[in-house]
């Protein structure tokens, strides 16, 4: 009791205690002149606060330096540009390595996006017309039928044809270069950077679009053949394209003298029925105007002879007619009269003649003349070389496959090729000194040729070459090996032996025209001129053939050129 007593009384103690530390809380305070009004915030300036203000004083001058010091760090942060975030780049942190890989797939987006800037400006172009004047009238010394130089026509092409060809070569550049940077993150993920093989198909880009053959300002003249007149055709000099060239020629002179066309029988000249469609010729026409020697025959039993027999080159041979020939011509019941030239013509240099010379020097009362051989002449080449040729009619072009060898150009087509693709005629057999007599030549190594064969295929953007060769297998296995883009081989497709699975030539078995040399020639330009691209021998008139069909079926291709051409071998052996 009594500890409790005490416990009491020390808290009652305590109590007074803390009564008389305490400010009476609602006690008036008069103001006196040495005080200041009372202040909610106000803090009696104790014991404790002039502590405080004493150690401030003591430590003024360090407060003062710390605050000059953030003074200075935010001075310099701004003025040097440190709060802009791609100054704190990750790169300050990162191994060379790892930097000089971050600057490369940089360059790539930036080609990318330059990419997709060509392309959009190539597109802008197309719709530009095609078109362009060929340069039919042009002399060029190096094409001696006079027929076709493709190197000609790109002669008065329109700028935006040379726009659209340097903004695609630009394109072509950009994608080598991103291919070079892409090849050292073979093992990284870039394909966010959008870096593929269709860059082209997906920006819809045609740069090989078909040229306009500007066929409604054609100049023809009318072919009216007098029914008792003939031109018997003689064609000599070459092969079966050379005659046909010829051929094409002959049919000119005939509307020229109002004459029937006589196609060469088989036993002088090479089985044209086999390879022609010569009702073809009469049904665009639209009247007898060509006939084969077979109905020339019927039709002069009791007459049959030659009236008179004009040269139209008097060097270095008359007619390019020897003895040989003539006895063929005699073999058949013709009566041959002895060989005339009206004129003083020169075979390696042949004279521009216009069609009132040839009307002059050629036209005559008799009943059936020959004229020979005309390949190598310069008669108006800017009619002759027109697109579907120089006479008025109805089709695309007179001289052309048989429907025979259509279907089977157009069956194997479908089975091998489809709708887009490159053909190439790649002449090699004979071709190495007849190149090499030639000022630039035209006979490239396999590595160079291949290499201008893919810029082609780059350009035409096709998935497959059809090839039209007569080159070894060595030649065209190192060929087809070479021909890449984007590191993918462009497959080189020949036609195949021949195979009874194989449906595409049953046509040509059936009527006894398989294993024909002059059919599958004709097969193999009629595939070519299918082409969406076509690739050519320059000098060739297996070439020049097939360009005459390109022109009139109207396939020919802004992009059609010579293996590599504009450029010369760079490497040409020695003369023998």
């Amino acid at each position: 009791m009594m500890k409790e007593l005490e416990r009491e009384g020390d808290s009652s103690g305590d109590e007074e205690e803390d009564r008389r530390n305490l400010i009476p809380q609602n006690d008036a305070v008069k103001p006196t002149s040495n005080s200041h009004s009372f202040s909610p915030f106000h803090v009696e300036d104790t014991g404790f606060v002039s502590s405080i203000r004493r150690r401030f004083k003591m430590n003024r001058k360090r407060y003062l330096l710390v605050i000059l010091i953030l003074f200075l760090v935010v001075f310099l942060f701004f003025s040097l540009g440190l709060h802009n975030s791609s100054v704190w780049d990750v790169n300050l942190i990162k191994s060379p390595s790892d930097r000089m890989r971050e600057s490369e797939l940089r360059a790539l987006y930036l080609l990318k996006e330059q990419q997709l800037g060509l392309i959009s400006l190539l597109n802008s172009t197309l719709g530009t017309s095609l078109g362009f004047g060929l340069n039919y009238s042009s002399s060029n010394h190096n094409n001696a039928s006079g027929y076709l130089n493709l190197s000609e026509m790109p002669v008065e092409k329109s700028v935006f044809e040379d726009l659209k060809s340097k903004i695609f070569d630009g394109i072509m550049l950009n994608k080598e270069i991103q291919k070079v940077l892409l090849s050292t993150h073979k093992n990284g993920n870039v394909s966010e950077l959008g870096v593929g093989n269709d860059d082209m198909v997906e920006g819809g880009v045609n740069i090989c679009g078909k040229v306009d053959q500007k066929l409604s300002e054609r100049k023809t003249i009318e072919w009216n053949p007098r029914s008792d007149k003939y031109l018997f055709a003689i064609c000599l000099s070459g092969q079966m394209s050379n005659h046909l060239i010829c051929l094409e020629k002959h049919m000119f002179f005939a509307a020229l003298l109002d004459r029937i066309l006589v196609v060469p029988s088989h036993k002088v000249d090479y089985e044209f029925n086999r390879v022609l469609d010569i009702e073809h010729i009469n049904k665009c026409l639209g009247k007898k105007a060509v006939v084969t020697y077979e109905e020339f025959l019927e039709a002069k039993k009791k007459e049959l002879r030659i009236d008179r027999f004009i040269c139209y080159f008097s060097q270095p041979q008359k007619c390019y007619v020897d003895e040989e020939h003539v006895k063929k011509l005699k073999s058949l019941g013709l009566s041959v009269p002895k060989l005339e030239s009206p004129w003083e013509e020169d075979v390696k240099k042949p004279k521009k003649r216009s069609v009132e010379d040839v009307k002059a020097k050629f036209s005559s009362d008799e009943g059936v003349i020959a004229i020979g051989d005309v390949f190598f002449a310069d008669v108006e080449k800017d009619w002759v070389m027109q697109p579907g040729g120089p006479i008025a009619h109805n089709c695309k072009t007179l001289i052309e496959p048989s429907r025979l060898i259509m279907i089977t150009a157009q069956r194997f087509v479908q089975t091998f090729l489809g709708k887009d693709f490159v053909a190439l005629h790649f002449r090699r057999h004979g071709w190495l000194k007849f190149c090499n007599a030639k000022n630039p030549s035209c006979f490239f190594s396999i590595p160079q040729a291949a290499s201008c064969v893919a810029r082609v295929v780059a350009r035409a953007n096709t998935p497959v070459i059809y090839l039209s060769t007569d080159a070894a297998d060595s030649e065209t296995g190192l060929l087809q090996s070479l021909v890449v883009i984007d590191g993918k081989p462009v497959p080189l497709v020949q036609r195949p032996a021949r195979n009874s699975a194989e449906k595409w030539d049953a046509l040509l078995y059936r009527h006894g025209l398989a294993d024909d040399s002059q059919v599958e020639a004709m097969l193999d330009k009629t595939i070519c001129a299918m082409s969406s691209v076509f690739i050519g021998s320059s000098g060739s008139t297996f070439t020049e053939d097939i360009l005459r069909l390109r022109k009139g079926w109207g396939t020919l291709s802004v992009c059609d050129e010579y293996i590599c051409q504009g450029e010369a071998p760079n490497f040409i052996a020695e003369d023998e």
